[in-house]
């Protein structure tokens, strides 16, 4: 259901603030977490944060969303009744003293914060705050130079800041081994406070979601093997890999590919696309709110990653019985797929190695049921991720002394 009052004002949530916990021994009120993103684009970690978010609630916690800039795809389908307060920053930097002053007037139990640089903030927000609201960190993407080398400089000192703001941290999440390796060995993390969390990917309404029509002249035609991939057209996502691998594939085999999602790459590819002449047998689609039925009706999804965090397509392409190709990067596909038992991994980068995958697309749904895919992906369902995040703040709380509150937790 869709929010009658999606988002508020950053003013108007401290204006009428909720009822802050009273640190008595009265009986607790619910446990309450706020938790902080960027925006509300159309991304896997935006997604992910919202699903969590409507989990939580679901099971009983007071939820709230605080986002850096209210904007992106995501604005006009969010979760009925969560709310959404609007910090309005126009830097980073801005969130800290704002965020800051909101958790002075809420203090939740939990500040749950996503990706880096909302991390540190985070962290600083809640020390500048004096309050004791324990703060949890989400880990979506590597920490690894080799893997930020296109982003902003100061992506390099993520690891850095987080060793010093360890003291601050109640709690690091990993959605994936490869990431909580990291936050271990680059961050110097301690171990005690590093725990690894799938994603929430395959909820109650996701066989629904996905039987929804879809319409496409290649899906109808069917002459020809169609291939699907879907991510933010930026260089990690390697979309240029699978262009050249297709046009490869084409030398001697049918196949078409429909690319979903939209990023700064786009006219760079459409330009690749027409330089191997391939251009007829690539449709871009832009983002697509609802990308599961392309996934369903597709011969088999492709992922072409240099890097991932995790890898929620995989899930859902897999959750839609659709067999699945991946590159074997850092970190997730493998983990998901098993190390190949529940789909094709190949090298990093290489046209020839992926195009190589693309050729066994006739036999992959015989190898691959869809009955043992949707097995899988039930692995990684939005209640098994909810329940694994209550019990890290249930830690939390029971840590610093509020026995009582920990146990009026779900």
């Amino acid at each position: 259901m869709i929010s009658d009052r999606p988002m508020i004002s950053l003013s108007a949530a401290l204006s009428t603030p909720r009822q802050p916990f009273a640190w008595s021994n009265a009986r607790p009120a619910v446990a309450s977490v706020v938790i902080y993103m960027r925006d509300l684009t159309g991304g896997g970690v935006e997604r992910q944060v919202l699903t969590l978010a409507g989990e939580l609630q679901g099971l009983g916690l007071d939820v709230s969303v605080v986002v850096h800039q209210a904007r992106g795809e995501l604005c006009d389908r969010l979760p009925g009744q969560l709310r959404i307060v609007n910090l309005n920053s126009s830097r980073t930097l801005q969130d800290i003293p704002r965020l800051a002053r909101f958790l002075r007037a809420e203090q939740p139990d939990i500040l749950l914060s996503n990706l880096d640089h909302n991390n540190v903030a985070a962290m600083l927000a809640a020390k500048l705050a004096m309050v004791r609201t324990k703060v949890v960190i989400c880990q979506h993407n590597s920490l690894s130079s080799g893997f930020s080398g296109d982003l902003s400089w100061t992506y390099r000192f993520i690891p850095l800041a987080y060793r010093a703001l360890s003291p601050f941290m109640g709690a690091a999440v990993a959605v994936s081994e490869g990431l909580a390796t990291e936050l271990r060995d680059l961050a110097g993390l301690p171990a005690r406070k590093i725990h690894l969390i799938h994603n929430a990917v395959i909820g109650p309404d996701f066989e629904a979601r996905a039987q929804q029509p879809v319409t496409h002249p290649w899906l109808e035609e069917r002459t020809e093997p169609v291939f699907v991939t879907a991510g933010r057209l930026v260089p990690a996502k390697d979309h240029g890999t699978l262009l050249r691998a297709l046009a490869a594939h084409r030398r001697s085999h049918p196949g078409r590919l429909l690319v979903l999602g939209a990023g700064a790459l786009h006219d760079g590819l459409r330009a690749l696309s027409r330089d191997l002449g391939i251009a007829d047998a690539v449709d871009f689609l832009g983002f697509q709110s609802n990308p599961l039925p392309y996934f369903r009706r597709a011969d088999a999804f492709v992922l072409s990653s240099v890097s991932e965090g995790f890898g929620n397509v995989l899930v859902e392409a897999m959750g839609c019985g659709t067999p699945v190709i991946s590159t074997d990067c850092a970190h997730g596909p493998a983990e998901i797929l098993d190390r190949g038992r529940f789909g094709l991994l190949v090298q990093t980068g290489s046209p020839d190695a992926l195009a190589g995958a693309l050729g066994q697309v006739v036999g992959l749904r015989d190898r691959w049921p869809a009955a043992v895919l949707k097995a899988r992906a039930a692995d990684f369902s939005n209640s098994a991720c909810a329940s694994d995040y209550l019990a890290v703040f249930r830690a939390l709380i029971r840590a610093d002394g509020r026995a009582r509150r920990a146990a009026d937790m779900p």
